[in-house]
């Protein structure tokens, strides 16, 4: 895309030209949807408790290459209509187009593009990317935009409130609005006047805390009326004020509140019926601390506290102690978090227009009081080639592609205030951010917690950041800077000088963050050059949010800056029933990293046991980082999290949501030193969580280590019974050539319920080779009627290699390496479903051809004949043999809950409201692996 100087004026034009819209991932003359293979869906989604059908929509339309469980996130959260009336969305086609097209008819009058043929291929760049999951707006974009309601296209909110009882009652109706439109808000209380000031009328002011009360009941009401999420809310307070350590202490009391209640006999879980009789439980804290502050902590001095009438120092404290009351309430109740208000400043490109004072509630949108952001994430999996290179030209075009478009959307949005309004259309904040940095580092053969692993992320944050601002600065030559640009041009232009001097301190250690670090390079040079000039359209450009709901849309394993959730995930069934699937991104990361096909083959099958990879038969100690996740027995550690904060937050605009979790023998002092080593490092903010500080959490008291195995007296599993075939069975023999070699298969089956025995010739009769195969013969056939699965045998034999070995007369086995390996190959492909194939990589020849033509190896079959599942994914290369999946426990229904049976204790996380199955962490909020509901945001 490239800015122009020609054209003629439209409406809203305010430079001259448009963009020129240049064809990257679209074909001439072939619209995006003939480009892939659709097929219809039943959607029916239940609570697993209740076993309440909460929603049905069958025959929904959507590509083979989406999962199950985007389309059912798709269809329950964004498709609009009564449900059951025609007026209902039923197809992808239909939401991917009310969007992209009000964004293409709101570009055009606005003068966004040279042409109407430019404005065309902007339609069609844009609906291939989002049809192929390469990238995904925010949810209310899904939820609003081309629909008769307010366009609201913001999901980031930040209010304000003054020291009179005019704004704090406007405040909770604000609030209040927000909530009711399923969004969130954060503002800071620090000009409500202490307790310890006076009232003009004599009195004694009632203090910021007293107004939280009425704020939480508010949000819990607001949620208890019929909401799916609880309100999300941020409340910040300065670190001067003089009620500081009574907010510091608000919610820990509270906790100890909640404990002394459970003991009594109340019901005080999340969710329970005595839960709402305590406060301050719908928010999250956190406190605004100045380098001021921290420096009194290194030195252990005094710090002052500041009257909010007329800024005096009425009170000190010592800053050692009241850091340290932060880090004790926060190791007790995981409240409050911190924001580093000077770094926050520092890097704010309207100083002239007002400081930054708080965040939304999930802390990544950081800008002026009351003022919007707007948000999309792109899925970095995508831009990985199939030779482990990172496609730097489709990354940049996508980023320039998506920034026009939500530079578009503020000049048709709505606001669910005035003032907001007001702020967001002067400044148009974008929060362009990213999703499955986790799996990206994985796949690469990164360790998250790595040099290598932050000087990728840095590189790619970079160039995001860096291709974000150049197409601003290009789109202020054509349709005008942003409003407040004029009064801030300085301060603007110094924070982009800011951020190309970190991009400067960027050292690379590989060709492929090199490369892309390159190209961050050339992006903010000639972005800064052309900013000079024209301005820049946007004073915020990048956060990096959570991406919860629209990760799952996107298909993505990993959530913004997380790393990966666990090795082991938990697979829900279309037709009922679920299954257990080692992470399809470990076969490419241990095929990167140079392992023969049967050592990760058995690697693969350690994991699927024991999900985690110590002590993996052949896999090296030096590689265990690479596999690293959030849970389990490698979990990285909380300075893990926090190095790689550091290392992306020089290029993002905002901030980063993101909880680090830590374990529950954490002490104060370690919470201490996150905290100051965080500031030390220039993060904006942190929140902590240590593991079972909450009461309210679903814990059962399952957090002790794996029950003992049982007492010799205790009885074990019932005996296995073998189920004969009848004395007349259906059969099937299939003669065969490996390696110039003949033999025969003869397969018996039991009466459509599968496999039942084998029958394997190969020499003459009499040999020793003929005996052996009939001995093995005879104990497979006997194991497949005690019930052991035959998948089991095709993971066990294939990739076996003796001779003779070599080309097949089979067409859909061209090559086996022995014969035992062609056998398995044959049987899997006679008498396993295809999602059991896949996962083994175990395809006809059909399926590859289809492979190739529509980039999906899934059967093309009629809605009513939908029994199981799509995979969903984008094809994996074959190089290393996955897991073939099992059946999870019945009492599993989510990853998270997988990982509690793994790990033998129970993860605090909250229980969805929708589906009853336990969330997982998306960056400081949960989302729901059923239905993609999240704890509070978008």
């Amino acid at each position: 895309m490239t800015e122009t100087s020609a054209g003629p004026r439209k409406q809203g034009r305010k430079g001259p030209g448009g963009l020129t819209i240049d064809r990257v991932f679209t074909t001439p003359g072939v619209h995006p949807y003939d480009e892939v293979t659709w097929d219809r869906r039943d959607v029916v989604q239940t609570n697993w408790k209740t076993g309440e059908t909460i929603f049905e929509q069958r025959g929904v339309e959507f590509p083979t290459g989406w999962s199950m469980n985007a389309t059912t996130i798709v269809t329950t959260k964004y498709f609009r209509g009564a449900v059951g009336t025609e007026q209902r969305e039923h197809s992808l086609r239909q939401l991917i187009d009310r969007v992209v097209l009000s964004y293409v008819r709101a570009g055009t009058q606005h003068g966004y593009f040279a042409t109407d043929a430019d404005a065309e291929v902007f339609e069609h760049e844009l609906t291939w990317m989002l049809l192929h999951q390469l990238f995904s707006f925010n949810s209310p974009v899904w939820f609003n935009v081309g629909t008769p309601s307010a366009q609201q296209v913001s999901a980031c909110f930040i209010l304000s409130v003054d020291d009179t009882m005019d704004s704090i009652l406007n405040w909770y109706r604000e609030e209040g609005m927000i909530f009711k439109g399923g969004s969130g808000a954060g503002l800071n209380l620090s000009r409500i006047r202490s307790s310890k000031e006076l009232l003009s009328s004599g009195g004694t002011a009632s203090g910021p805390i007293s107004f939280m009360r009425g704020a939480d009941a508010s949000a819990g009401t607001i949620k208890s009326g019929g909401a799916t999420r609880r309100a999300a809310k941020m409340v910040v307070l300065d670190v001067d004020h003089p009620d500081i350590e009574e907010f510091v202490e608000t919610k820990a009391r509270e906790e100890d509140k909640i404990r002394a209640l459970r003991d009594a006999g109340f019901d005080m879980d999340l969710g329970g019926k005595d839960i709402v009789s305590v406060q301050y439980q719908n928010a999250n804290n956190s406190v605004r601390v100045s380098d001021e502050f921290m420096q009194a902590v290194a030195d252990g001095t005094e710090f002052g506290l500041r009257a909010r009438t007329d800024g005096s120092v009425i009170g000190t404290v010592h800053a050692k102690g009241l850091f340290r009351k932060i880090a004790e309430a926060a190791w007790a109740c995981a409240d409050p978090g911190i924001q580093y208000d000077s770094t926050i400043n520092d890097w704010h490109t309207s100083p002239e227009s007002g400081r930054i004072n708080a965040s939304n509630p999930c802390s990544e949108y950081m800008h002026l009081d009351n003022s919007s952001c707007n948000l999309a994430s792109l899925n970095l999996l995508k831009f990985l080639r199939e030779d482990d290179t990172f496609d730097v030209e489709r990354f940049v075009k996508a980023v320039e592609l998506v920034i026009t478009a939500m530079d578009i959307s503020i000049c048709f949005a709505d606001f669910p205030t005035q003032a907001i309004g007001e702020t967001t259309r002067a400044f148009r904040q974008l929060g362009i951010g990213y999703a499955n940095l986790g799996a990206l580092l994985m796949a690469t053969g990164h360790g998250y917690d790595s040099a290598g692993g932050r000087a990728l992320a840095a590189a790619i944050t970079s160039l995001m950041t860096g291709t974000a601002y150049k197409r601003s600065a290009e789109l202020a030559a054509v349709v005008g800077p942003y409003d407040g640009y004029a009064q801030n041009a300085e301060g603007h232009q110094r924070v982009m000088r800011k951020h190309a001097a970190a991009n400067d301190d960027i050292r690379t250690l590989h060709v492929m963050d090199a490369e892309i670090h390159a190209a961050a390079t050339t992006a903010w040079a000639e972005g800064n050059k052309l900013g000079a000039r024209n301005g820049w359209r946007n004073a915020q450009a990048s956060v990096l949010a959570p991406t919860g709901t629209i990760g799952f849309m996107m298909d993505c394993d990993t959530t913004g800056v997380e790393p990966d959730f666990s090795l082991v995930k938990f697979k829900k069934l279309v037709g009922g029933g679920s299954m257990q699937i080692v992470n399809q991104t470990i076969p490419r990361a241990l095929a990167k990293l140079g392992y023969a096909t049967e050592t990760a083959e058995a690697i693969v099958e350690y994991i699927a046991e024991h999900g985690h990879v110590i002590d993996a038969p052949g896999l090296k100690p030096e590689h265990y980082e690479v596999f690293d996740c959030a849970m389990g027995e490698r979990a990285i550690s909380p300075m893990g999290h926090v190095r790689m904060m550091a290392a992306v937050q020089p290029f993002i605009s905002g901030a980063i949501s993101k909880t680090v979790n830590m374990p529950e023998e954490t002490t104060v002092e370690d919470v201490e030193k996150l905290y100051f080593d965080a500031w030390s490092m220039g993060i904006k903010a942190l929140a902590i969580y240590r593991d079972n500080c909450k009461v309210g959490q679903p814990l059962s008291d399952a957090k002790a280590k794996k029950a003992p195995a049982p007492s010799p007296e205790v009885p074990g599993p019932g005996r296995a019974v073998r189920k004969r075939l009848p004395r007349q069975r259906d059969s099937k023999t299939t003669s065969f050539t490996v390696g110039g070699a003949d033999g025969y298969i003869t397969a018996g089956s039991y009466p459509g319920d599968g496999l039942g025995e084998v029958f394997l010739k190969l020499g003459k009769q009499g040999s020793t080779l003929a005996g052996v195969m009939d001995a093995f013969s005879i104990a497979v056939s006997v194991a497949l009627q005690y019930g052991v699965p035959l998948e089991t045998y095709v993971q066990k034999f294939t990739n076996m290699r003796f001779e003779p070995a070599g080309m097949t007369d089979d067409p859909d086995v061209r090559m086996a390496q022995s014969m035992i390996d062609y056998i398995f190959r044959r049987l899997a492909l006679d008498y396993l479903p295809f999602e059991t194939r896949a996962s083994l990589g175990i395809y006809t020849t059909a399926e590859r051809q289809r492979q190739l033509e529509t980039g999906s190896y899934e059967p093309i079959v009629a809605a009513e004949e939908l029994d199981t599942e799509d995979d969903g994914q984008a094809p994996t290369l074959q190089t290393a043999p996955s897991s073939a999946p099992s059946a999870a426990p019945a009492e599993v229904h989510s990853s998270a809950e997988l990982m509690d049976l793994f790990q033998g204790r129970a993860a605090d996380a909250p229980l969805c409201l929708n589906c009853g199955i336990k969330m997982r962490p998306s960056g400081s909020c949960h989302v729901c692996e059923g239905c993609g509901s999240t704890s509070g945001c978008s």
